[in-house]
């Protein structure tokens, strides 16, 4: 997988490439990444990238001319991807659909955004949330955690990602670990017990539960089964 990412502040993108399991994998060769300086394809003497917009208002406007040759300087790729509060949703259903392509260019905006033009020549805009963020850095750095995770060899255990949150619909089970017993909060005991069934059966009622109470509007979506249906109509009686 190659990430390439088109900002103008390359130095808020390059100490995350060079960090953790996204540095690791760079090293193996499962992942690469580069970044691209917007203001390398300014304008004139002073590079130039943004000017005011049409029809008067606030702020300044990225230009469609300088973004597109920024574009057009990493292409071929699969996908090139607009960050935008605009954007359709980035679900862990696009994070798997986008794992599995070999190169994304993303494409970070700043002050007012990008001329609308730039929108002709990318394949999709995402929204990492219903809020305005100072620049796109951040979302393209979350299509990168979400999407390199999925990568084969990326993270150590390739089946440890199967149960995670959203990937049937439902949150992830809690986590426990040492000490067993905490300032008076203990662990389940049924995770002490060595009984791989019991624990198995107690971590799928804890992410039913965890879903109806945190977030009760994904079950409407979630892939559960009978039994998993009757818990849940159990769960709701007891209110």
């Amino acid at each position: 997988m190659r990430y390439t990412f088109i900002t103008l502040f390359p130095e808020l993108i390059r100490p995350w490439l060079e960090e953790s399991l996204i540095a690791k994998a760079q090293e193996r060769g499962l992942l690469s990444a580069e970044v691209v300086d917007l203001r390398a394809f300014g304008l004139g003497r002073h590079r130039s990238v943004d000017d005011t917009p049409y029809g008067g208002g606030a702020g300044m406007v990225i230009r469609a001319d300088v973004a597109v040759a920024a574009i057009e300087s990493a292409l071929p790729a699969d996908e090139v991807i607009l960050l935008s509060p605009a954007g359709r949703p980035f679900t862990q259903e696009v994070a798997e659909e986008l794992s599995r392509k070999e190169h994304l260019v993303l494409l970070c905006g700043r002050y007012e955004g990008f001329d609308a033009r730039v929108e002709a020549f990318v394949t999709r805009s995402l929204s990492i949330g219903d809020y305005v963020l100072m620049g796109g850095e951040v979302a393209a750095l979350a299509v990168l955690e979400a999407t390199a995770r999925l990568v084969p060899g990326v993270i150590g255990d390739p089946m440890s990602h199967r149960e995670d949150s959203f990937v049937r619909g439902l949150l992830d089970y809690p986590h426990y670990t040492r000490p067993p017993e905490f300032r008076g909060l203990k662990v389940p005991e049924v995770l002490l017990s060595g009984d791989h069934e019991a624990v198995a059966r107690f971590r799928r009622k804890e992410a039913l539960k965890r879903t109806l109470e945190l977030r009760p509007e994904l079950l409407s979506q979630a892939r559960i089964g009978a039994l998993e249906a009757g818990w849940l109509a159990e769960m709701d009686r007891e209110g």
